[in-house]
């Protein structure tokens, strides 16, 4: 039978929690309330100790163990969020971590894991398979497996950000929460239930690294083959046994979302926010912009993380700007005669583009012998910018092909 949690588990855990954790804040974002036409209230975890709000549910599950476990050590496996809460928290309870993360765990993450004072192992190419080495590691070395969502205490530590929200924030409506494994959805989930049952909490995955709506339909934890996905720290293959039974008894709505949904989130957070998220972090507000229906009362997503590789933050970024209409790419046929490329630099820059790069070519076979195809890429200010240098370019005589 697996073991119940409930609203008391979770006070326990945050009295625990009390000068460890801190006591994130919420900030109101206005950008976001415009499109959903109700209010908006950003709950910061990225802001908590090691970049997200692991540590809550790591610290309690180790604060927990015996004497003798505790001089055996423990052994975790993540993407890089838990890896830090773990290697935190046992620093500051003295334990000895081993933390197994993919090969290719974000540098910082790593960097960070290993500053807390962790022995680091790369193995696997998904937290499944680091967590498999984990397992491994445990029946050989007698070390405690503290799972990053899997068992009572961690779900109970994650669902004190639900207390809170509710104290933050008294008349939020739904809580919009990235979810992976599903223990942060399931603790918040437990308190709602007990504590504020007018509210919803809603879960949000990465489409292409969805393992819960499969799982719900199936009335039980179902392994899903990953597809790639920037967020990383929500792309977990098979939900947890003690999260699912909350979420598949409490009805918990999940929801989905698209790559170019994240990148465009990520860019909204850190525009108009002021706020560095990972991927996996910005879910909730992802959930938010591409569909508000149903998320009714002031709406609090949970930015869950901000522990992101400044490479792949600039990749992101320029990801979400194209997916907003920041970007356009277009080609244009000329006559391969002087001054032809100049008037159409003169064009773009008179409709208030700025070029970022162009290609010239005069070998397409499609090209007549006096003709050249110049590819631009421009930036632009939103996609009606891009519709009016379009029309501009083609009012003026040019063959534009977008």
């Amino acid at each position: 039978m697996i073991p119940a949690v409930t609203l008391a588990d979770v006070r326990k855990a945050a009295e625990l929690l009390e000068g460890v954790a801190i006591r994130t804040p919420v900030q109101r974002f206005r950008a976001l309330a415009e499109a959903a036409g109700v209010p908006v209230m950003l709950k910061l975890e990225n802001l908590q100790r090691a970049g997200s709000f692991k540590i809550r549910g790591a610290y309690t599950r180790m604060a927990r163990l015996s004497a003798d476990e505790h001089a055996a050590g423990v052994v975790a496996a993540s993407a890089g969020n838990h890896a830090q809460g773990v290697a935190l928290g046992a620093k500051l309870l003295g334990i000895e971590a081993v933390v197994y993360m993919p090969v290719d765990a974000p540098l910082p993450k790593l960097a960070a894991t290993r500053g807390y004072g962790a022995d680091v192992r790369l193995v696997g190419k998904s937290v499944d398979e680091s967590l498999a080495a984990a397992r491994v590691e445990a029946g050989r070395s007698g070390r405690v497996l503290i799972h990053p969502f899997d068992h009572v205490d961690v779900v109970a530590g994650q669902g004190t950000v639900a207390l809170e929200i509710l104290e933050q924030v008294p008349d939020v409506g739904t809580i919009v929460v990235p979810l992976g494994g599903g223990g942060l959805v399931a603790g918040i989930a437990t308190v709602l239930a007990e504590a504020a049952p007018h509210v919803r909490v809603v879960g949000v995955q990465a489409e292409t690294a969805a393992a819960y709506p499969a799982s719900l339909a199936a009335g039980h934890p179902v392994s899903r083959r990953l597809g790639p996905t920037m967020a990383d720290g929500i792309a977990v293959g098979t939900p947890g046994e003690v999260p699912f039974e909350i979420l598949e008894r409490l009805g918990v709505e999940v929801r989905t979302v698209s790559e170019e949904a994240l990148s465009r989130a990520l860019l909204l957070v850190a525009e108009r926010a002021k706020l560095v998220v990972e991927p996996s972090g910005a879910a909730g507000v992802a959930a938010v912009m591409t569909d508000p229906s149903g998320l009714s009362g002031t709406i609090v997503p949970l930015l869950t993380g901000g522990n992101i590789d400044p490479l792949l933050l600039m990749r992101v970024i320029q990801h979400g700007m194209a997916a907003a209409g920041r970007y356009l790419h277009l080609s244009v046929r000329l006559d391969d005669r002087p001054g032809a490329l100049a008037t159409l630099v003169e064009t773009i820059a008179a409709a208030g583009g700025n070029i970022m790069h162009v290609d010239h070519s005069h070998t397409d076979v499609s090209l007549g012998v006096f003709e050249a195809m110049v590819t631009l890429q421009v930036e632009a200010k939103g996609r009606e910018h891009c519709e009016q240098m379009v029309a501009q370019l083609r009012a003026a005589g040019f063959e534009v092909h977008p």
